[in-house]
Order: structure tokens, then C-alpha cells, then sequence
């Protein structure tokens, strides 16, 4: 099926307007699936170590899947459940979902009928995403911490064989005629062809930057798209040998994701803008040209189309919500509760054929405890700048993590907690080092009792008041470039 529906396209039997949504290698196999109550959306979530799953017809939040505990439970040995939730990937027949958590470097398949955990794998240093094959007879899973790509038969869901790499491979894509495989890298400038059938490496393309976080090839198997978190770029390459360089342009910082889809209005790239809230709508063609800017919400990480094309689903890292985009208009049209700090995203068709299909879910509790700041520049040296930061409650402690732009490429900063908003802003506590990009846009986390970033106390009451956020030169705490505005949101 999958030969005969690529060949039509090839030969120019199915029109352009088809949708043919639901990503590589899923894309020719399935085009235009109406949107039902089977569908579901996962995110992965990375601190509270859970995956939400979303009912696509409605939009709700049906629960989430509780893979292992939210900190501080686990800065204890790890014996049991999984920690730093991260990357996605789900079989063609859309029975299995396979969740990465990059902490504990394992490989989980769930079963998307029931939410039920079938087997844990466990791999090499830092998995980062894992995907089938469109045959489904292999899953291929980068193992970003080291220089390989661990397969596994998912059937016996065991490793068997390594595939050799660059160092630090981080996304793995397969054309739909099972023909070639393209690894991008997270720490060389070099992106990977792959044999499938042979599993050999055939070439090494350049990469304009080093640290490439997701790879996206086109529904019509004609063009591969990395993104290029560092540097705040996307590189357009065909996926056809001798697979050239289309096109290297600018996005924006902190460029995360990237996915496709197709309408009555033409052929579309998405793609997420962590640093700027954003996601960037680009007609696709010899030039890329943008065509919308969307905004969000805060931290806009993974993206996935609806079966039909009809939606675009994001994963808003720091809002605690994925955002539902209509891809006629390019508008927001819902925002849908999930858990903390999403990574990974994927829309999966018809993954319940039977039942409700909420059986092991978990309510959201905890995790949907998150409140959301801004900081604003505090001076003219940088009037850009600014950052989105989300506390997350972590049950006795909570993680705040804050997506910082406009600020000097490829510098350092500290983070302080003040007593005051406004200058002199009062003592100050050190919480973290905000590295930049050659973009100048970061990101960093810390964890501590930091409920007092969003709320006041009475001093009667013995609780700590209210403190601020604010980032300074790293060597000068008089130079603030940064300070959190007075006013949150909760969750």
C-alpha cells in the first residue's frame, strides 16, 4: 500500500492540496485521516516525568502516563521508573508508542490502546528520540551521549546492532521507500545518510551548525529540514541523492522544532521559536518564503500535524499547555492543559481501536501546578532582551526555568533572586550561570523553595516574602539586564 500510494504521488496523480499530515514515514502510508475520539496527542514531559495524553476530537485532557517521580524523589539511586522524560516515536500501524527519558537512558513502549507500559529497554548515555522504521520491523534510537545509533527489534524490544556515527547523534528520520535514513547531529556539524537496508553509512553532509535538535523530511519525500537550535536557523536539504543544500535561513532563537503540512492553500513548514514565543509559517518551495507568525505562548518546543492537516499541535515548554493551531487561519483556536517543561510532541490517528482508551491514566495533579513569569530589560544596553520562565512545583521543591533572548551572543550571566523588583533591588541569592547561543538566547534551570517567586507572605505567619528574579552580567551584579516584571500567571 504504502509503494502504490508513493508511486501515485510521484507520477502526479494525487493533487498537492492533499495533506498527507501525520509526518514521515507515516505520511504516504495514511494521508488525510479525519480527526476522531481514536486520535490522541502525547507530549513528553520532562520534569514531571510524565506523558499527558489529549483526546484530538475535543481537545481534552484525558490524563497522564506516570513514567517515574518528579525531583527531589529522584536524586535518590534510581532503581525503578524513569527520569527526564523526553523524545517520542510511535509504530506505523499506531498500536505502540516509544517514550526516550534521557536520564535514565531508556526506551519505553506503551501501548496506545490501553496507556499500558509492554517493556522497558535500556540503552546507551543519553538517548535522545527513537523511531520505527515504515516498515516497522526496527527502532532506531540515537544515542546522543555517545557516537552511535542503537537498533532494536520491537518485537524482542532488545538492542540488535549499533550503527557507528559522528559524535552525538540526535534525531533520526526514514524516507517513506524505505530507502535512506538521515541523522542529524547535536554536537558535529554533520548531518548523516544511511542505507536502511544495509544500515551503512553512504554520506556526510555539513551541517551549518553543530547542535541540531529535531529533522523533519516533507510528506512527498522531496525535502529534509533540520533546525539548528544554536545559531537560530533552519537548512533545507533534498532528499533525493545527491541530496544538495536547498536552502540556510534564519528563524529566530532558540529554534526548537520543525513539521509540515498541506492544505487548499499550498505546502507548509512549522516551525517552533523557543526564544521568541513563536511559531513561523514558511511556504515551502526553492525559497522559502514566511507566510505567518503565530504567537504561542511560552517556550513553543514539539509540533505535530493532525491526521488531515487541518491542526497543528505544540508543545509550549514553559506554559504548561500545547496550542492548538488552525492551519487555514494560522490562528490559536484552544490551549490544552499538560504536564511540565514538554519536549517531544506527537499526534497519533486512530491509536484506540477499542474501549475508551483512558485505562492507567493518571489525573495531572502536581504537575499541573506550574506559574508563569516575564522579565523584562532593565536597561538600554540591551533593550531586546527579554525571557519567559515558568516555576514548577515539584511537591516540596520547585524547578524554575527560564528561555532568555536578545542578549549578547555567546555570553554568560547570573541569575540572582532579589528582594525587589526595581533597583536597588536588595540582597541577592545566586541561582544559576544563563549561558547564551551564538544567537544570545539561553536557557537554564534551577530548583529550590522558589514559591516565593510568584506569591507574598504574611511575615506573621513565619514564611518567607516575596522575591524576584533578575540576571546580571555575570562579574557585576550592579549591571542587571534583566528583572521580572511584578505580576504572574498561574497554571
Amino acid at each position: 500500500m504504502r509503494l502504490t500510494a508513493f508511486a501515485l504521488l510521484c507520477a502526479g496523480a494525487l493533487q498537492v492540496t492533499t495533506a498527507f499530515a501525520g509526518q514521515v514515514p507515516g505520511a504516504i502510508t495514511a494521508p488525510d485521516i479525519p480527526i476522531t475520539h481514536r486520535d490522541r496527542v502525547y507530549a513528553a514531559e520532562q520534569f514531571s516525568n510524565t506523558i499527558s495524553v489529549t483526546d484530538a476530537a475535543d481537545n481534552t485532557l484525558l490524563g497522564v502516563i506516570r513514567l517515574g517521580d518528579p525531583s527531589p524523589g529522584n536524586f535518590s539511586p534510581l532503581y525503578r521508573g524513569q527520569l527526564l522524560v523526553h523524545g517520542m516515536g510511535f509504530s506505523p500501524d499506531h498500536r505502540t508508542l516509544v517514550v526516550v527519558s534521557i536520564g535514565s537512558n531508556s526506551v519505553t513502549f506503551i501501548d496506545t490502546g490501553t496507556n499500558a507500559v509492554k517493556h522497558i529497554t535500556y540503552v546507551g548515555r543519553s538517548p535522545h528520540e527513537a523511531f520505527f522504521t515504515p516498515d516497522g520491523t526496527e527502532l532506531w534510537v540515537t544515542v546522543r551521549g555517545e557516537n552511535y545509533l542503537s537498533v532494536l527489534d520491537p518485537i524482542q524490544m532488545k538492542e540488535i546492532r549499533r550503527i557507528e556515527l559522528a559524535n552525538g547523534p540526535g534525531m533520526t528520520i526514514f524516507g517513506p521507500d524505505d530507502r535512506y535514513a538521515f541523522v542529524c547531529s547535536s554536537f558535529t556539524p554533520e548531518l548523516s545518510v544511511i542505507d536502511i537496508p544495509s544500515h551503512q553509512l553512504i554520506k556526510r553532509l555539513p551541517q551549518a551548525s553543530p547542535f541540531c535538535p529535531d529533522i523533519a523530511l516533507s510528506p512527498e519525500n522531496d525535502e529534509l529540514w533540520i533546525t539548528l537550535k544554536d545559531v537560530g536557523k533552519v537548512q533545507v536539504f533534498s532528499a533525493k541523492p545527491p541530496f544538495e543544500q536547498r536552502a540556510l535561513f534564519d528563524t529566530g532563537p532558540i529554534t526548537n522544532h520543525v513539521n509540515f503540512a498541506n492544505n487548499r492553500n499550498g505546502k507548509f513548514a512549522y516551525v517552533t521559536l523557543g526564544g521568541a514565543n513563536q511559531v513561523k509559517v514558511f511556504r515551502r518551495g526553492a525559497t522559502p518564503e514566511l507566510v505567518a507568525t503565530i504567537p504561542v505562548g511560552s517556550l513553543p518546543h514539539g509540533i505535530w500535524p493532525s491526521g488531515d492537516g487541518s491542526r497543528v499541535y505544540v508543545a509550549l515548554e514553559n506554559g504548561g499547555m500545547a496550542a492548538v493551531i488552525d492551519t487555514l487561519t494560522n490562528k490559536v483556536i484552544v490551549n490544552i492543559p499538560i504536564g511540565q517543561t514538554t519536549q517531544a510532541l506527537v499526534y497519533v490517528p486512530n491509536a484506540v481501536r477499542n474501549g475508551s482508551g483512558t485505562d492507567n491514566l493518571a489525573p495531572l495533579g502536581e504537575a499541573a501546578n506550574t506559574a508563569r513569569l516575564h522579565l523584562q530589560a532593565a536597561g538600554a544596553t540591551l533593550p531586546d532582551a527579554q525571557a519567559s520562565v515558568a516555576v514548577n512545583s515539584l511537591g516540596l521543591l520547585d524547578l524554575v526555568q527560564i528561555a532568555a533572548q536578545g542578549l549578547t551572543p555567546k555570553s554568560q550571566y547570573q541569575v540572582y533572586l532579589a528582594e525587589s523588583d526595581h533597583a536597588p533591588f536588595g540582597k541577592l541569592e545566586p541561582l544559576a550561570v544563563l549561558k547564551t547561543n551564538l544567537d544570545g538566547g539561553g536557557i537554564v534551570q534551577s530548583i529550590g523553595p522558589l514559591k516565593t517567586l510568584v506569591s507574598s507572605a504574611a511575615a506573621s505567619t513565619g514564611a518567607p516574602s516575596r522575591r524576584f528574579l533578575i540576571v546580571t552580567e555575570l562579574n557585576d551584579p550592579s549591571k542587571v539586564v534583566l528583572r521580572q516584571i511584578a505580576t504572574s500567571t498561574g497554571p
